[in-house]
């Protein structure tokens, strides 16, 4: 049984996989600077030795790991990280970690700059639900209390294939690692800025992606990519199916009907027609879900065993996430980029008749001047729009300095006229509170936390 220690093992991704492994029988250990609900409490439940800070000492404690998991977190003077250079032992980014562990003869890869998360964690439902048994992972925490990760015995993997970089010492997307088989690739739109400075350079990497798959693979693709990027199909030999809203693909989704308690519509293929719900919000849903059904269809499942699970299965968290519904709504959504957010609002627009108030925080590549020509009109449905102060990021010193709260809310200005940034937390929560009426939405949109500003607005909203 070999050991395996994480270097920042209270990431979402980094602890599902600690977790998935110490349950296949490893001895697993890990370190960070803080360990917080609810991934603290995954990680205790499941036995998984931790520890906080960086501690050479401790981690080698009963001998030194055989293999370390180094996450982003580790900097260049992490005293772990240096201790395991000095000493010459085997470290792996979590990309490399998960194809040497986890990806099977048959890879099924969900990649994209929007719904690649959503999807792997409807996909792995799915095969787990019809008797698949696969090991699986994507970034989030499931409603529908399964594990974020899984090392099983089966023949299939499911592995959402984030773009962004794979390490530190690797500036090559993580999916890059992954070897698919089977890609279901939902969108590809200019993003993370901070590690592809161009377009071009973007798009390059899900190109290559797409010339991994074998002559026997399978490319299921969304019509918004096959469209704007025509040439993606000269790019394989794999057979290829598309999705989208259109009677020219292979699967047509059609008659989206959206409320306040989730989504209907319905999916054509050939001269079927079948009828889909979801508890999930969000008219992009229907494109999410039909990308799947199409990927689950072609692995052999049969559609009515497809339908059924999907009306099982409840989303993660953090993907347009009601946290109080009284009189005013508010929402929570990971949505990190303009573009992210336009999808979010503009399906908040079509359910909610009261003004939404969005409070924005983006990433880091979309805190970069590359960037500033997507947050045209990207707010155009919502009523108000609230930057709050900005998390701290490193730095590029051969870059132009990252937006900070102000910079952003001028930027948002040139088409949005009701855009204000408000340093301090208390003073935007007071805002909230003196100018929502009943009926009103509040969307907080970003891959932080926003300080607990959440939990106190719910709180004294309640109060």
């Amino acid at each position: 049984m070999k050991h395996i220690h994480f270097i920042g093992i209270c990431g979402v991704a980094m602890s599902a996989l600690a977790i998935a492994f110490q349950k296949k029988g490893f001895r697993i250990t890990g370190s960070d600077v803080g360990f917080y609900p609810p991934v603290s409490t995954y990680l205790k439940t499941a036995g998984v030795a931790y520890y906080p800070g960086w501690h050479p000492e401790k981690m080698s404690a009963q001998g030194d790991p055989d293999i370390v998991v180094v996450g982003n977190v580790a900097g260049s003077q992490n005293p772990e990280w240096l201790y395991v250079k000095e000493k010459h032992i085997e470290y792996k980014s979590y990309p490399e970690i998960i194809a040497q562990f986890f990806v099977q003869k048959n890879s099924i890869v969900c990649a994209g700059t929007y719904g690649k998360t959503t999807s792997s964690s409807l996909l792995a439902w799915t095969l787990k639900e019809t008797g698949f048994n696969p090991s699986y992972m994507f970034g989030g925490i499931s409603l529908n209390d399964m594990p974020a990760a899984e090392l099983t015995d089966s023949d299939y993997s499911i592995l959402e294939g984030d773009e962004y970089k794979t390490a530190r010492w690797d500036n090559g997307p993580k999916f890059a690692h992954y070897s698919p088989t089977h890609l279901l690739l939902t969108s590809v739109v200019w993003d993370h800025a901070d590690v592809y400075p161009t377009e071009q350079s973007y798009i390059e990497a899900f190109e290559n992606l797409v010339k991994k798959l074998p002559l026997t693979g399978l490319l299921v693709l969304s019509a918004k990519v096959y469209h704007d990027h025509a040439h993606f199909k000269d790019l394989t030999e794999a057979k290829i199916i598309t999705y989208g809203r259109t009677e020219d693909n292979d699967y047509q989704y059609f008659d989206v009907v959206q409320t306040k308690d989730g989504i209907t519509f319905k999916i054509k293929y050939k001269s079927l027609i079948f009828t889909l719900e979801s508890s999930s919000l969000g008219d992009y849903m229907a494109d999410n879900m039909t990308g799947c059904f199409a990927m689950a269809h072609q692995l052999g499942i049969a559609p009515k065993k497809i339908i059924d699970t999907f009306s099982g299965f409840k989303n993660i968290k953090r993907r347009l996430e009601k946290h109080y519904s009284n009189g005013i709504t508010i929402f929570d959504d990971i949505a990190h980029s303009p573009k992210k957010a336009e999808a979010v609002l503009r399906s908040l627009r079509n359910i909610y008749t009261g003004k939404i108030c969005a409070i924005f925080e983006p990433n880091t590549g979309n805190r970069q001047t590359e960037a500033i020509p997507g947050y045209d009109n990207a707010f155009k449905d919502a009523d108000t729009v609230l930057i709050p102060r900005l998390t701290k990021v490193k730095q590029d010193p051969d870059k132009p300095e990252v937006f900070e709260g102000l910079n952003l809310s001028n930027v948002i200005s040139k088409t949005h006229r009701n855009s204000h940034y408000i340093e301090d937390d208390d003073k935007l929560i007071q805002y909230i509170k003196t100018t929502a009426k009943e009926g009103d939405v509040v969307i907080f949109l970003g891959s932080h936390g926003f300080r607990g500003m959440i939990e106190e607005l719910v709180k004294s909203l309640k109060g």
